[in-house]
Order: structure tokens, then sequence, then C-alpha cells
């Protein structure tokens, strides 16, 4: 049986990045990793306030299931004992690489899926006055994806800047629950003008019935609203698409579920991510591959990534060797 380790880590990020919610100057991460004889499997999650975690309580979490670790709980059987969340999706990532590297076989081939491609991913522009984030652009103009956080006073003049600065880029934006639904129908159609793609979770994830039944020029993409299967049910009429991370689904068992549940719903998806290192993205480039928006810029966010992390070639991420995961 696999013994468990536990460690808290912290990765500064370059500058500051700022959100509707606050900013943050550092990254703080939870690694789980599973040792069995000469194997080890390792996954990273990003507890989240939001969502009542915290680095603590996910590190009690996942400990308090060391003897059932010891007495068999497998992956499968992790998926009742604990909830979507961080916690469970450190250790079913950790879980997912074991058998791998015991199986001397890839995820993806476990998961009887293709072998993954390389996927473009989005780059964050961190909210900003208008001039701000107009140099931000400048400097990533080259991109094809840019994601513009918003929170909802001026955020028509940041789209303008940011558009003036970027004119080939994609644009979508998030206002991180930062809008009522009177700024959603009143920036919507300007947004449309100005070539925004995709908005994301304009409004709070709990006060989102305002977004049934209104006209969306601009497709509406569910985050905050959105965490596993158990989720999707009430998001028709008011989503047009899903954004997949696995620190909502809590690994990348049901984060492939969710993927298939929504497709077949008619959702279309997005793969998206907490600000981590490379070992958090690897699982998510598996189930980025075919998604219409992937956004894996965690680590181009932080000032610098762990040793033998991902490849970015610019905005291009290649998917994980299996020394970093899977």
């Amino acid at each position: 049986m696999p013994t468990l380790t536990v460690r808290r880590e912290s990765w500064p990020i370059r500058g500051s990045f700022t959100i509707s919610r606050g900013s943050r100057t550092e990254a703080e991460v939870v690694v789980a990793e599973l040792t069995e004889g000469d194997h080890r499997g390792r996954g990273e999650c990003v507890p989240y306030p939001r969502y009542g975690e915290s680095v603590d309580g996910v590190i009690r979490e996942i400990e308090a299931l060391a003897d059932a670790l010891a007495n068999g709980l497998d992956r499968d059987g992790l998926q009742q004992r604990l909830p979507a969340g961080a916690a469970r999706n450190a250790l079913d990532c950790a879980f997912w690489d074991l058998e791998a590297k015991r199986a001397g076989r890839r995820v993806w081939q476990l998961a009887g899926l293709a072998s993954p491609e390389p996927v473009a991913t989005a780059y964050t522009l961190s909210l900003e006055a208008p001039a701000k984030m107009a140099v931000a652009a400048r400097g990533h103009a080259d991109r094809p994806l840019l994601k513009l956080k918003l929170s909802g006073p001026d955020d028509l003049d940041r789209v303008a800047a940011v558009r003036s600065n970027a004119p080939e880029a994609r644009i979508v934006v998030d206002a991180n629950e930062g809008w009522t639904v009177e700024q959603y129908r009143a920036l919507a159609p300007d947004l449309k003008d100005l070539g925004v793609d995709m908005i994301e979770q304009p409004l709070p994830a709990g006060d989102d019935e305002g977004l049934a039944g209104v006209e969306r020029p601009v497709p509406v993409c569910a985050d905050e609203s959105c965490h596993d299967t158990a989720t999707l049910d009430a998001l028709a009429g008011k989503y047009d698409m899903v954004n997949i991370k696995l620190d909502k689904t809590g690994g990348l068992t049901e984060a492939l579920k969710l993927r298939q549940a929504a497709q077949d719903r008619g959702f279309a998806v997005m793969v998206g991510c907490m600000i981590g290192t490379s070992l958090a993205m690897a699982p998510a480039v598996v189930v980025a591959q075919g998604a219409e928006v992937v956004d894996l810029d965690g680590p181009l966010l932080l000032a610098e990534d762990r040793d033998g992390g991902l490849l970015y070639e610019g905005s291009i991420v290649h998917p994980p060797t299996p020394e970093l995961w899977g």
C-alpha cells in the first residue's frame, strides 16, 4: 500500500495578480505524494478561500486519510471519501501518477484516451486601470488568446484599451462574479462589438438566475457556478460553456466525467486553472484536448516554475514528461 506525505509550498507570482476579489503576490499550493516501492505519484492543488478552503485545512483533510490509504483506499474509493475540491484533487492526481508509474504507461493510456497534443493557452492580464492593461496588452500582443480580469467599473474602457493594443488577439473576459445583471445587459453588446469571444462568470454563483432567458450576444461560461457533474443541471439556460478546473472537480477522474457530461448536454468546454506550478497544470493538459478555450497559464504568471516543468513555447503548452507527472 502507498505511503502518504503532504507538504505546502509557496511560489512567488511575477509582480502581483489582481481579480475582482483582491490581489496576491504568491501562490500557496499543497503537494501530495504517494510512494510505493520505487514508484512515486504526485499531485498538486491550490486551496481557494472562495470555496472555504485553506492550505492548513486541505493538508488536514489529506493527512486524515493516511490510515485509510494504508488499509487499501484506492482512487475509486477516494471519490466517495472526499468531496470535490482541492484536497481530493491532489490525491486523485497523485493516484493517477502512481498508477502510471507502476504500469510503465502514460495516464492517457490508462484512461483509454488518445495521446495528447500541444494546446494553445490563454495568457491572463491582471485587473488594472485601463492604461496599465493597455501596456500589458502591448507586451503580449503576439499571443493568440488574452484573458482579461474585469470588475465592473471601467470594464469597457479596459477591454477597448486591450483591443487597441492587441488587435489580432482573441479576447475572453472574466468578471469573477463581479457584475450585476444590469451591468451584464449593458456591457455584453459592446463587448461583442469589441470582438470578445466569451464572458466568464459575470454574476455571483448563488445569484445567477438573472442569466436565464436573457439574450447572450457573447457566449457566457460558468466557472464558480460549475464544480462537478452534479452542478450541470442548474446551468441549463443560463450558460453556454463550462470552465473545468481540477481544483473544483476534485481531480482528473471527475474532470474527465464532467467534460463528457458537459459535451453531451451541449455545453462548450473551457479548461482553466488556479495559479500553480506545472505539476498542477499537467493533468489539466489531458482534459484540455479539444476544448474551445484553454487557460493553463499558471506557470507563466509565476516568477519561476518547478524543475522539469511543462514546456511552454510562447502560448503553446506541451504535454508533460513522465518525470513531471503521468
